[in-house]
């Protein structure tokens, strides 16, 4: 049968399994390291099994590995759905898939190494960091050429966010991954000092702002009207927000820099931003929540759509703790606590982690030939397991960060300190382990998406959907819903 008929669903599968098997592995790395902080001793004090190797990979993990192959398995599928064409070119699409993977494997090699640049979200070596480089820009290439041979007119507003955050990205990285290497495996940033800083976090809030938001928003603006079969709440607000947000976004990494050596107008203009930024994070969240119109009695009985759902109150949450933490006499208090901790586990465990979830049991029975999962009581048993998981995590955090600040700034009439370290530390004792469950209930729901995932896709290849013969008169109509036949 001419492939050209049918849309490619194997490179969506194959990103799709290792969204979930990259899932269980960054947050299995996570739990250890929540583990080791309430009880040290868990790193055996083997060199690889430190906190400060581990940390990074298991940020590196969830963000690169579970979260950027979630974004290429539904952005491949949304894209090629919602222009009626097969991806551009199924052999770059490969390497894409193939390119990414070599990616995560050497984070893994290398991060228990002590093989790093030292770069929040940037700390992989300069060899990996042009292989990141040259993945991306293929997966551009293949995003954008379906997008130009699209057989419909309009551009469904799915692809204006995930296209949105592919171009982003490309900049971001390579501006910031730019790096004088000394050896194969060491090399030092091009830029120094304030200016290092400045740069740094323009590309870490903007890995938030574009991977952690904008992409997930494709989700989204796809996803849930499809589940809900009901179309979005305001296609015109969905246009507005996607302005809005990635104007925004990309001024308010300073509020990381508050009170450093950053010049301080600079470190206003993050602030100031930062808070503009509530109203197009809010019309988002709104605007899928309201998709439900008309719908609501289906939470009661459709696990997916309470993934959804409540990924977009989470991503409510965060989007608005997070610009009260931009505020400096707040960031005074919050900055370097468990608080930040809280803040950023809201939006990746809440937000990323479950909008993720409930698109990937939207996507998985689809690539598999089936209607729905295996077992929908396990997909219903992992949305309380990550629900109870999270609330546990972060409430215990926003306690112990809130502890800290303020002991760390009480002083004696003397002006000497009343706390000192170990007392804030022994203080934090218990969040750490009510953290530690938590997490340890998140990451049970993911082996159970996992188990389920192998009952759905076992005895099974991939089902490459034939595309639909349309009119030659066809134009994408110009409405808020996602067209039936997407």
């Amino acid at each position: 049968m001419d492939s050209s008929l049918n849309y490619n669903y194997k490179i969506v599968r194959q990103f799709a399994i290792a969204t979930v098997f990259w899932g269980v592995v960054g947050m299995l790395v996570g739990v250890w390291i929540a583990a080791q902080l309430a009880w040290p001793a868990l790193n055996f004090d083997i060199p690889w099994l430190t906190y400060g190797r581990l940390r990074p990979l298991h940020t590196n993990a969830v963000i690169f590995a579970f979260g950027i192959c979630g974004l290429f398995a539904t952005s491949y599928y949304v894209v090629q759905r919602t222009c009626q064409v097969r991806l551009f070119s199924d052999k770059l699409a490969a390497f894409t898939f193939w390119g990414w993977q070599a990616v995560l494997v050497s984070a893994v090699i290398t991060l228990p190494m002590g093989l790093t640049r030292g770069k929040e979200y940037a700390e992989l070596e300069w060899p990996i960091s042009i292989l990141i480089a040259i993945v991306w820009v293929t997966y551009a290439v293949v995003f954008f050429g379906t997008i130009v041979k699209r057989r419909v007119q309009h551009i469904y507003v799915a692809n204006w966010f995930f296209g949105g955050y592919i171009l982003a990205v490309a900049i971001l990285h390579i501006v910031n991954g730019m790096s004088m290497p000394v050896s194969l495996f060491k090399s030092y940033s091009m830029y120094a000092g304030v200016q290092d800083a400045m740069i740094q976090w323009w590309y870490g809030h903007n890995a938030v702002g574009f991977i952690l938001t904008a992409g997930y928003l494709g989700m989204v603006y796809y996803f849930i009207p499809k589940q809900a079969e009901r179309p979005v709440y305001s296609y015109r607000l969905s246009i507005v927000h996607f302005w809005a947000l990635i104007f925004t976004y990309m001024w308010a990494g300073p509020h990381h820099l508050h009170y450093t050596a950053l010049p301080d107008w600079t470190q206003s203009i993050g602030m100031v931003f930062s808070l503009i930024l509530l109203a197009p994070s809010w019309g988002g969240m709104i605007n899928g929540i309201m998709t439900l119109s008309g719908a609501w009695h289906k939470l009661r009985s459709d696990p997916l759509l309470k993934f959804m759902i409540v990924s977009l109150s989470f991503y409510g949450m965060a989007t608005f703790e997070g610009p009260m933490m931009s505020i400096k006499t707040i960031n005074s208090l919050s900055h370097y606590t468990d608080w930040g901790i809280a803040h950023v586990h809201g939006g990746a465990l809440g937000w990323v982690g479950f909008i993720t979830m409930g698109s990937l049991y939207y996507l998985i029975p689809r690539l598999a030939g089936k209607k729905q999962m295996a077992s929908m009581a396990l997909v219903e048993t992992h949305f309380w397991l990550g629900t109870i998981g999270i609330v546990l995590y972060i409430a215990s955090m926003w306690i112990a960060g809130v502890m800290q600040g303020l002991m760390w700034r009480a002083v004696n009439p003397d002006g000497t300190l009343t706390y000192t370290f170990v007392e804030g530390v022994k203080a934090t004792y218990p969040y750490y382990v009510i953290r530690f469950t938590g997490g340890l209930m998140y990451l049970s729901g993911m082996c159970l998406m996992a188990y389920n995932t192998w009952l759905t896709m076992r005895g099974t290849k991939s089902v490459d959907a034939r595309i639909p013969a349309l009119p030659s008169h066809h134009t994408r109509p110009q409405t808020a819903a996602v067209p039936d036949h997407a």
